[in-house]
Protein backbone atom coordinates (compact mmCIF):
# COMPACT_ATOMS: atom_id res chain seq x y z
CA UNK A 1 0.00 0.00 0.00
CA UNK A 2 3.08 2.78 0.95
CA UNK A 3 4.66 1.69 -2.61
CA UNK A 4 1.51 1.94 -4.54
CA UNK A 5 -1.09 4.01 -2.49
CA UNK A 6 -3.77 1.83 -3.04
CA UNK A 7 -5.22 -0.85 -1.13
CA UNK A 8 -5.16 -3.93 -2.19
CA UNK A 9 -8.48 -4.71 -3.04
CA UNK A 10 -8.10 -1.82 -5.02
CA UNK A 11 -5.28 -3.04 -6.30
CA UNK A 12 -7.11 -6.23 -7.52
CA UNK A 13 -9.77 -4.71 -8.89
CA UNK A 14 -7.81 -2.58 -11.05
CA UNK A 15 -6.15 -5.56 -12.04
CA UNK A 16 -9.46 -7.74 -13.01
CA UNK A 17 -10.61 -4.64 -15.09
CA UNK A 18 -7.54 -4.18 -16.97
CA UNK A 19 -7.30 -7.91 -17.73
CA UNK A 20 -10.31 -7.56 -19.14
CA UNK A 21 -9.99 -4.49 -21.04
CA UNK A 22 -6.40 -6.19 -22.28
CA UNK A 23 -8.38 -9.16 -23.66
CA UNK A 24 -10.44 -7.06 -25.79
CA UNK A 25 -7.74 -5.47 -27.22
CA UNK A 26 -5.57 -8.01 -28.07
CA UNK A 27 -8.58 -9.68 -29.98
CA UNK A 28 -7.27 -7.27 -32.84
CA UNK A 29 -4.24 -9.11 -32.52
CA UNK A 30 -0.65 -6.69 -32.55
CA UNK A 31 2.34 -7.20 -31.31
CA UNK A 32 3.01 -8.41 -27.77
CA UNK A 33 3.87 -5.72 -25.19
CA UNK A 34 6.94 -5.63 -23.30
CA UNK A 35 5.42 -5.18 -20.15
CA UNK A 36 2.94 -6.57 -18.06
CA UNK A 37 -1.01 -5.35 -17.08
CA UNK A 38 0.47 -5.51 -13.41
CA UNK A 39 4.05 -3.77 -14.34
CA UNK A 40 1.88 -1.17 -16.29
CA UNK A 41 -0.55 -0.90 -13.54
CA UNK A 42 2.27 -0.34 -11.10
CA UNK A 43 4.01 2.16 -13.45
CA UNK A 44 1.08 4.21 -13.93
CA UNK A 45 0.47 4.39 -9.99
CA UNK A 46 3.92 5.36 -9.34
CA UNK A 47 3.31 8.27 -12.14
CA UNK A 48 0.41 9.24 -10.13
CA UNK A 49 1.85 8.89 -6.63
CA UNK A 50 5.45 9.69 -6.90
CA UNK A 51 5.44 12.39 -10.10
CA UNK A 52 8.01 11.17 -11.67
CA UNK A 53 8.85 11.65 -15.17
CA UNK A 54 7.88 9.11 -18.15
CA UNK A 55 11.92 8.77 -18.85
CA UNK A 56 12.64 8.22 -14.97
CA UNK A 57 9.89 5.77 -15.01
CA UNK A 58 10.94 4.09 -18.29
CA UNK A 59 14.61 3.42 -17.63
CA UNK A 60 13.18 2.21 -14.62
CA UNK A 61 11.20 -0.37 -16.93
CA UNK A 62 13.98 -0.67 -19.80
CA UNK A 63 11.35 0.24 -22.39
CA UNK A 64 11.80 3.56 -24.22
CA UNK A 65 9.42 6.89 -22.80
CA UNK A 66 7.41 7.34 -25.49
CA UNK A 67 6.09 3.43 -25.03
CA UNK A 68 6.05 4.17 -21.08
CA UNK A 69 3.38 7.16 -22.06
CA UNK A 70 1.60 4.77 -24.07
CA UNK A 71 0.85 2.49 -21.36
CA UNK A 72 0.41 4.88 -18.89
CA UNK A 73 -2.34 6.60 -20.92
CA UNK A 74 -4.11 2.91 -22.00
CA UNK A 75 -4.27 1.71 -18.14
CA UNK A 76 -5.46 5.59 -17.18
CA UNK A 77 -7.74 5.26 -19.94
CA UNK A 78 -9.25 1.82 -19.43
CA UNK A 79 -9.69 2.49 -15.82
CA UNK A 80 -12.02 5.56 -16.43
CA UNK A 81 -13.30 3.95 -19.13
CA UNK A 82 -14.61 1.14 -17.38
CA UNK A 83 -16.73 3.00 -14.82
CA UNK A 84 -15.58 1.27 -11.75
CA UNK A 85 -12.82 4.49 -11.25
CA UNK A 86 -12.90 8.19 -11.50
CA UNK A 87 -10.92 10.84 -11.03
CA UNK A 88 -12.37 13.84 -8.71
CA UNK A 89 -13.56 17.29 -11.27
CA UNK A 90 -11.33 20.23 -10.81
CA UNK A 91 -13.46 21.71 -8.73
CA UNK A 92 -14.04 18.54 -6.45
CA UNK A 93 -11.39 20.60 -3.51
CA UNK A 94 -13.33 23.50 -3.70
CA UNK A 95 -16.81 21.89 -2.19
CA UNK A 96 -18.67 23.43 0.36
CA UNK A 97 -18.04 21.51 3.86
CA UNK A 98 -14.46 20.16 2.49
CA UNK A 99 -12.01 20.52 4.93
CA UNK A 100 -9.46 21.60 2.80
CA UNK A 101 -7.06 23.99 3.05
CA UNK A 102 -5.77 26.79 0.38
CA UNK A 103 -2.55 27.93 0.65
CA UNK A 104 -0.68 30.42 -1.39
CA UNK A 105 2.73 31.08 -1.49
CA UNK A 106 4.12 33.73 -3.12
CA UNK A 107 7.71 34.29 -4.64
CA UNK A 108 9.07 38.04 -4.98
CA UNK A 109 10.60 39.70 -8.11
CA UNK A 110 14.01 39.74 -7.84
CA UNK A 111 16.35 41.24 -10.61
CA UNK A 112 18.58 39.02 -12.29
CA UNK A 113 22.22 39.33 -11.90
CA UNK A 114 23.99 40.24 -15.44
CA UNK A 115 27.94 41.01 -16.10
CA UNK A 116 27.97 44.67 -16.51
CA UNK A 117 29.37 45.60 -20.30
CA UNK A 118 32.86 47.19 -20.38
CA UNK A 119 32.91 49.84 -22.85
Amino acid sequence: MRATGVKRKTFEKMMEVLTSAFARKRERCGRRPKLSVEEMLLATLEYLRENRTYAHIAASYGIAESNMYRAIKWVKDALLKSGVFSLPGKKAPLKEGSDSEVVLAGAAETPEERDEKKE
